[in-house]
């Protein structure tokens, strides 16, 4: 990396413990380890009887972690049939994590609050990052409910991110670049749920041919589905400092296709490259 205080940030939903959930781990852990991610951002990660996925990722690839396990993970361990089993969002880095706090979200009407926004402290050489994930609302007609959500985020940012680098928002976000709740809570496209706080897409850096499709019909998890194509996934970051720390340097997927014939996730993950100040 040419900035000696740039940061690579990767965020990824991993698919929980669903499909063939062992081999897709060895899958993940190559896609990683190739990847090489300063800080990761991961979604539907799971805890067990043997341990936590974030911990075990953390240990391959000598990082650290905060994990947030899901308040309500029922309707999830319901699916899969085994209730000893969490759900949670969790943040890797490779420098020490100084703090974290998690945020619950609003849940749908009659439902359990199972989403939260996790914040991790980093203390990066080029000083502290703040790094937020989360994981929207998946049901397609719940815009106004993934809205709700994103005001919650956005508050908790502009609450606890410092100032010696923008704020880096990530997520599964479950909604594509023209939704209300994007413009919500980047805030440039509309008026921002907190006055300043405003987020830029790192995928607008990406070139102009590159769709970026994070949930795409390439993969079997999702052409299983009969859902369209679509770019879901993000990594989001605060205009840049005066001296450039955080611009965006450039942008790519990660796990857009199989690993000795293993789909990692349903999901690819977006690997973001930040500059340091000049």
């Amino acid at each position: 990396m040419a900035d000696a205080d740039g940061l690579r940030v990767l965020t990824w939903n991993l698919w929980w413990r669903f499909g063939a959930w062992q081999d897709r781990q060895t899958a993940i852990e190559a896609e990683l380890a190739a990847a090489r991610p300063d800080v990761c951002a991961l979604q539907e990660v799971w805890i067990g009887p043997e341990g936590d996925q974030a911990e075990l990722l953390a240990g391959r690839l000598g990082m650290h972690a905060v994990v947030a396990p899901s308040p309500a993970p029922g309707r999830w361990q319901r699916r899969l049939g085994d209730p000893a089993i969490g759900f949670a969002n969790a943040v890797l880095s490779r420098w020490p994590i100084t703090r974290s706090a998690v945020h619950e979200l609003p849940a749908h009407p009659g439902e359990d609050g199972e989403r939260t926004v996790l914040h991790a402290e980093i203390a990066a050489p080029g000083g502290t990052v703040d790094v937020f994930t989360t994981q929207l609302d998946s049901a397609p007609d719940r815009s106004a409910t993934r809205c709700a959500q994103v005001e919650e985020v956005v508050r908790f940012v502009a609450a606890r991110a410092g100032t010696a680098h923008p704020p880096v928002v990530t997520g599964d976000l479950n909604a594509e670049p023209d939704s209300d709740e994007i413009r919500r809570l980047c805030g440039h496209k509309t008026a921002p749920v907190v006055p300043g706080t405003v987020l830029v897409d790192a995928w607008r850096y990406a070139g102009p041919d590159e769709a970026g499709w994070t949930w795409d019909r390439r993969n079997p998890h999702v052409a299983a589905t009969f859902e369209p194509s679509a770019r879901i996934d993000y990594v989001l970051v605060g205009p840049p400092t005066a001296g450039g720390r955080g611009h965006v340097r450039g942008v790519r997927l990660v796990g857009d296709r199989p690993v000795d014939g293993v789909w990692p996730s349903d999901h690819c993950g977006v690997l973001a490259e930040l500059g340091g100040a000049r």
